[in-house]
């Protein structure tokens, strides 16, 4: 493991992976680490997830959205509207969950990106489609894909502070 700071400081967005499988174990850890984030209301965390490994699934997946094409792992993160406490705020819920997995898969060692599908209905409905996700209530979110980073696109420090950005008491 790593100090949080480094991993705050060295996330990116990973869009090119090496050939190499992701543990279970890992998949796991990320996993357990969306479930952790805050949500609207204790036990009302409306996430669930979908791994995605099979290369066929993956090749449609990509199908829709593209930079998932050499990703040895993809989640897929649905919404479960009836668990959500606001329901007009399952997606702040889920982005919560999202940042979770992002930084444990810098903190593992691998790389991720958050693939956007909400709120894009059209994208939404191709998503769910391919996961034959019927019901009105489980709503497709993002997609995270997960992997080794491959030559050039590690994670690196990138500072993007910039003290004028920040306003006190009012803007």
């Amino acid at each position: 493991m790593v100090e949080f700071e480094h991993v705050i400081n060295t996330r990116r967005s990973i869009r090119q992976y090496q050939d190499r499988d992701v543990s279970d174990d890992d998949i796991m850890k990320i996993l357990k680490a969306g479930m952790q984030a805050p949500g609207s209301r204790l036990g009302a965390e409306p996430w669930e997830f979908i791994v995605v490994r099979d290369k066929k699934t993956l090749d449609e997946l990509a199908e829709i959205k593209p930079r998932v094409k050499t990703a040895p792992v993809a989640i897929v993160l649905v919404a479960n509207i009836e668990r959500a406490f606001y329901k007009a705020h399952w997606q702040q819920d889920m982005s919560a969950a999202c940042e979770n997995m992002l930084l444990e898969a810098v903190n593992l060692g691998l790389g991720g990106l958050w693939n956007g599908v909400a709120p894009t209905e059209e994208t939404m409905d191709e998503v769910a489609k391919l996961f034959d996700l019927d019901n009105v209530n489980l709503v497709p979110f993002s997609v995270v894909t997960i992997g080794y980073p491959a030559d050039g696109w590690e994670n690196k420090f990138m500072d993007k502070f910039d003290e004028a950005r920040i306003h006190y008491e009012r803007y």
